[in-house]
């Protein structure tokens, strides 16, 4: 016990109590999610009228160019397979490392980057109760492909498509949100040149591939932006404020 207590003040910034608390938030978050998609779920008609609602809003606006982008993962397997494992990872997977890096290493900026993603994630949660939205997959009257099932059906899978994804849940785009959000504090953080530029491509690819994998219109990804801002405004208002003031105070 004294060793492992040794090791927790030596690796941990805040100790093994304080990583349990921040396990505990993310998981619950995780818990609220399943809740959301399972109120979500008993709405497929409403889905599906929104969906389609999304889809002549587009045509009227600038067309749907989420097909131009399937076609050209259609072109490659390569392509395909890391758009594929992109929307898959870049929500949990991605999330969580980039929390956990800037936990035992950023740890000043750790709490403000949790909010922001758990702010992000809350509004999304509501837009998804109170809009469910069926994504461009389930239309294929239209053109769209169901990438991710062609994926998991070449890789093998078993059913984790079913088991894990919203089914209606296109409205706003939380893989946009958080991807926008991660990328931001993350070239904030890291002092390597290489590392900031991953990170500053990293919004744009992932809303490449949520909407070449025919999960998310494009409209859905503009809604993830704004409500990453909006979270990042939130969270952060008071650092935004700094420059303001001491500009004024230099005036």
């Amino acid at each position: 016990m004294t060793t492992f207590a040794a090791v927790g003040r030596r690796v941990l910034p805040r100790g093994w109590a304080d990583l349990g608390r921040q396990v505990v938030i993310w998981f619950g978050f995780l818990a609220a999610y399943q809740v959301a998609r399972g109120i979500a779920d008993r709405n497929p008609s409403a889905a599906f009228e929104n969906g389609l609602r999304v889809i002549d809003a587009e045509r009227h606006i600038h067309g749907l160019f989420e097909l131009t982008f399937q076609r050209l993962i259609d072109s490659s397997n390569l392509l395909m397979n890391l758009a594929s494992w992109t929307y898959w990872n870049s929500e949990f997977t991605v999330v969580g490392l980039a929390l956990l890096w800037v936990y035992l290493r950023r740890t000043e900026a750790f709490t403000r980057f949790r909010n922001a993603i758990l702010l992000a994630n809350v509004i999304g949660l509501v837009g998804y109760v109170l809009l469910p939205t069926a994504p461009p997959r389930m239309f294929p009257d239209l053109g769209f492909d169901d990438t991710l099932a062609r994926f998991e059906s070449l890789n093998h899978g078993s059913g984790l498509i079913n088991f894990v994804a919203n089914p209606y849940a296109a409205m706003p785009s939380l893989h946009a949100a958080d991807a926008l959000i991660v990328g931001v504090v993350l070239v904030a953080v890291c002092r390597n040149w290489f590392a900031k530029a991953v990170w500053a491509l990293w919004p744009a690819w992932v809303w490449f591939s949520v909407m070449a994998t025919g999960n998310h219109f494009w409209l859905d990804v503009l809604a993830g932006m704004f409500v990453a801002l909006v979270a990042l405004a939130i969270i952060y208002r008071r650092q935004l404020r700094r420059p303001w003031r001491t500009s004024a105070a230099a005036a």
